[in-house]
């Protein structure tokens, strides 16, 4: 079964990537998740889409795509 999240927020800057997910506040080095995202700009960054079910988080101009729960387990 897919785990399903909330995700309310999502920010960045230089090294860190912020999240808000399931009321939780979460902050992981970028360059632990994704070397793209670690030298994506800031358009690039701020510009994604997250799945219906909160399951996943989708960068298409970097063509990058995290799941919350591989996020959860870099904590």
């Amino acid at each position: 079964m897919i785990a399903t999240h909330k995700i309310q927020t999502i920010t960045f800057d230089k090294d860190f990537i912020y999240l808000q997910i399931d009321g939780k506040d979460i902050k992981v080095e970028i360059e632990k998740v994704s070397s793209k995202l670690k030298s994506a700009d800031d358009f690039q960054r701020m510009f994604y889409k997250i799945s219906p079910s909160g399951y996943g988080i989708h960068w298409p101009l970097i063509d990058e795509d995290l799941s919350v729960d591989a996020l959860l387990k870099c904590l």
